[in-house]
């Protein structure tokens, strides 16, 4: 569906079901250079199984106009805002990679909007590489080729081909060519420049959620260790439950088609369980 924020249209996917902002809300957030259909297979799921869902294209990305936002700080209060503009009191936010880093200051800008916060892949701080900076800036096709070939575990067969006609590989990087013209250095540069991570991990004030890929060359699970413990002693202080870690094994950085029934299986569970301690 569109939803008008800041008088730009913005595309949402609501999992094939109409959008009720009465019932409990799932908001999924896409990493760099990416779009709402990468949830396709979990936003679909909860949509059909007691939650509104909204999988969103984020400014300049997909099917929303507008140019890309620069900041991970801008991204997080444009998110807010589609929240007003599509009527929503409380969600949950699940981010991936960049979108993990908005859905972390998202949450911890409006503690009182977020109910629970899901972070899947994800790292602090979320450095870029010089050389794949570059490449973003000045060959973006070979920087698509990099990428796709860092963010899988494996390119054998499995989970390459997991069934005949289909393969993650050309689905990510088909993904990836059909976005805008300038939009991969853009995205690149608000994870490389995003310093407040640490500080909303501090401020969070709802149960949070890790989804890391054991093999993930782009945001090592390591990476995660000290946000999670961060987060970890904020839910102390605040009464919450303890952030849950769902490591998938052999996953590399793209959970939701590598390991798409783990990160669902963590999606349900989190979403089921207690917000209070």
């Amino acid at each position: 569906m569109l939803v008008d924020v800041n008088a730009t249209p913005a595309w949402a996917y609501t999992g094939g079901c109409p959008f009720d902002p009465a019932r409990p809300v799932v908001v999924f957030v896409h990493g760099a250079q990416h779009d709402h259909s990468v949830w396709i297979l979990q936003s679909r799921y909860l949509a059909h199984h007691g939650y509104s869902v909204l999988a969103v294209d984020l400014p300049g990305h997909g099917r929303s106009t507008g140019p890309a936002l620069g900041s991970i700080e801008a991204i997080a209060d444009w998110l807010l805002a589609l929240l007003d503009a599509a009527g929503v009191a409380r969600a949950t936010l699940v981010g991936h990679s960049m979108g993990a880093l908005v859905a972390l200051e998202a949450a911890a800008r409006a503690p009182t909007r977020i109910e629970r916060v899901a972070l899947v892949g994800i790292a602090f701080p979320m450095k870029v590489s010089d050389a794949l900076l570059a490449a973003a800036r000045d060959d973006e096709p070979r920087a698509i080729d990099l990428i796709n070939f860092w963010s899988h575990s494996t390119i054998n067969p499995r989970p390459g081909c997991p069934a005949p006609g289909f393969s993650v590989f050309v689905q990510n990087r088909r993904v990836m060519e059909r976005q805008r013209p300038g939009v991969l250095i853009n995205d690149f540069t608000a994870c490389n420049a995003y310093a407040g991570g640490f500080a909303a991990a501090d401020a969070l004030a709802c149960p949070a959620l890790f989804v890391l890929g054991q093999r993930d060359s782009m945001t090592p699970p390591r990476q995660a260790r000290e946000l999670i413990d961060r987060c970890r002693a904020s839910a102390a202080a605040a009464g919450l439950p303890a952030p849950r870690r769902v490591e998938a094994p052999d996953c590399g950085h793209v959970i939701m088609s590598e390991r798409p029934d783990a990160l669902l299986a963590a999606l349900r569970d989190f979403l089921a369980a207690p917000v209070l301690a």
